[in-house]
This record gives structure tokens, sequence and C-alpha cells, in this order.
């Protein structure tokens, strides 16, 4: 079975995002062994100037360093990433399995996104959209995407 970690910096607070989460946690257990990993996120001023913020994400990325499994694939949520189609993540997944690597990392940063070195060493980069949308929101979006990948493989009809 695939083994698929999910890192996120911030914690969910709110129930509805939280509830949403657990439902595709669920559901994807069929599929693979998830792990998601929750981060805390460096606390800063309301309008923090561009060092602090660097300092903020150089120390997010060390946390997240210190989470990644030896050997693992990384892909990088940003938004100078790739857009990338239901269809393409479920070839990515597919493809991904048939390497014979042990685990898949997907990154979510926090409101400040990623630190440059986590989007150095990513396998892929992918963007969910052009638009923004909150990082906790982004979670659930990425889970129901790695589902929904899942089963466009198996051919399921969730895909219409």
């Amino acid at each position: 079975m695939l083994s698929v970690y999910l890192i996120c910096v911030g914690k969910l607070k709110e129930k509805f995002y939280r509830d949403a989460c657990a439902e595709y946690q669920k559901r994807l257990g069929g599929y693979c062994k998830l792990t998601l990993i929750e981060l805390p996120e460096e606390r800063l001023p309301a309008a923090p100037s561009r060092a602090q913020i660097d300092a903020a994400l150089e120390k997010e990325a060390a946390a997240v360093r210190s989470k990644l499994p030896p050997g693992a694939s990384v892909v990088a949520l940003c938004i100078e990433g790739d857009l990338c189609s239901s269809e393409d993540l479920s070839a990515l997944l597919a493809g991904w399995a048939q390497t014979g690597q042990k685990h898949l990392v997907f990154l979510i940063g926090g409101s400040y996104g990623l630190h440059p070195s986590l989007k150095a060493l990513a396998w892929r980069r992918l963007s969910m959209s052009p638009m923004t949308f909150p990082h906790h929101l982004a979670r659930v979006m990425l889970l129901e995407q790695i589902y929904r990948g899942f089963k466009i493989g198996e051919g399921s009809g969730y895909h219409k």
C-alpha cells in the first residue's frame, strides 16, 4: 500500500475543516497509508517585515525537514507550481507508485507559503489554482483531490 504524507504548517481550528479532512482521511484508508502531520505556524506581528517573514519561513522549513521520511518524494504546493488537473494528479499518483519509492510527501505551507529551500527539494511543485485560498482550505482540497485521483485510477464513477 502506498505511503502518503501530508505535512501542513498551521493547525486546523475550525470544526468544519477538521470534519472535512477527517472524512477524506477515512476514505483514503482503502487506497494508501496516510500520515497527516501538523506543525505550528510561527507567530508574527500584525504587519511583519520581510525579514521577520523570512525568519519565520526558515524556522517552519526546519520543522518540516525534521518530519520528512528518508528518501521521500516531495510535492510542494505553491503558487508558482504547475497547474494540475484531477486526471494529471491521478497519473502522477499512479506513476509514482510504479517507481517503487517508499513515501510520497505533500507539503502545504502556512499563510506566507513555503521557504524556498523546501520548494527546491521538491520532486514536483504544484499549484491548485491561480486564485488564492486559505491554506486550511487547501488541505481539504488536496485530500479530496488525492482521493479523487485514486478513484480515477480505479475507473470508478466518482469523477464525472
